[in-house]
């Protein structure tokens, strides 16, 4: 999706270390200098697995908050799941949806994700 819009980005590697984060997110859009926004993405069969990527992107969102005013957070935190792990724990939906502000995608609205998210604002024109 990011591609298709021409919007730039960064895809991280395992472990890689990037400013400002202790764990580097997926990708960065922009770039990882100034992230405006940022995505965890996981596909996974195991509630377990899930769990976790919850509780990272649960981090981030409070990451992205840190020393900023109320309602303005850093970068906006996107998540892009797929897999039965994601649906097993009703708690943890609940979670993701509130680190990410709403913005949490699966393949059924992945084609929304540009549109609905601060993503837009980096299409290429």
């Amino acid at each position: 999706m990011l591609s298709q819009n021409g919007i730039s980005f960064r895809k991280t590697k395992r472990a890689e270390r990037l400013p400002g984060f202790d764990q580097a997110p997926d990708f960065v859009v922009p770039n990882e200098i100034n992230p405006k926004a940022i995505i965890e993405a996981k596909l996974t069969e195991d509630d377990g697995t899930a769990r976790d990527k919850v509780t990272r992107i649960q981090h981030l969102g409070n990451l992205s908050m840190r020393g900023q005013p109320a309602g303005e957070p850093k970068f906006e935190v996107i998540a892009c799941i797929a897999g039965r792990g994601f649906g097993v724990r009703r708690e943890d939906m609940k979670k993701l949806l509130r680190a990410t502000r709403g913005k949490v995608f699966t393949l059924r609205n992945m084609d929304q994700l540009v549109e609905m998210t601060r993503l837009r604002d980096f299409r290429a024109t």
